[in-house]
């Protein structure tokens, strides 16, 4: 891949606990800090964006695209996600956030799991559940892809593959996180914790 190729990687922290018991009536307003890290596959780092989700909501998909959007940014050839449930299972839709920015997006994951509905079923119940069991089973499969000698597992709209193990590849030049989610995850770090400082 060519060294000016740019990924932009999104990433969230929450550095709070929430009250989540009010979730299920859609009355809990606390957000989570999301951040974008557009990044060469070169390492350099070549722009910064925020923006938030509700904490136990269902607007991150949306919360997705209008960081893309507002980033204006069309040089950015793949968008990677750093969880499919950011913000305590504010599941994503990937077909949807790929037809509306129109790139491939891919979602990496760092661990083997079992998968997410019992999570949310332990989480949720009634319309919520099945909300987000719906949007979590639409998600394409998660497959495992060798990078530097550690497995990460993607999601991939808009690519094959073969296609989208390459692209992680050569994100990550070393270890096992690619470099746009890395410097994402760092950012949003860093605005969570500017966030919560305002505010007190």
């Amino acid at each position: 891949m060519k060294p000016g190729v740019r990924a932009l990687g999104i990433a969230e922290s929450y550095s709070e606990q929430s009250d989540r018991t009010s979730t299920n009536t859609n009355t809990n307003t606390n957000t989570s800090t999301l951040a974008g890290a557009v990044v060469r596959a070169s390492r350099v780092v070549d722009g910064l964006t925020f923006g938030s989700c509700t904490v136990g909501g269902t607007d991150a998909t949306d919360a997705v695209v209008s960081l893309v959007s507002d980033l204006g940014r069309e040089d950015v050839r793949y968008v990677l996600l750093g969880a499919v449930a950011p913000a305590w299972y504010n599941v994503v839709d990937l077909t949807t956030i790929a037809r509306r920015i129109d790139r491939p997006v891919l979602a990496v994951t760092f661990e083997a799991s079992d998968g997410l509905e019992s999570g949310l079923r332990d989480a949720f119940s009634g319309e919520a559940l099945e909300r987000r069991l719906d949007r979590y089973r639409e998600l394409p499969p998660r497959r495992a892809v060798s990078v530097n000698g550690e497995t990460v597992y993607v999601r991939a709209v808009g690519l094959a593959d073969d296609e989208a193990a390459a692209v992680v590849r050569a994100f990550t030049p070393e270890g096992g996180r690619p470099e746009p989610l890395r410097v994402a995850r760092f950012a949003a770090r860093a605005g969570d914790t500017y966030a919560r400082g305002s505010r007190d």
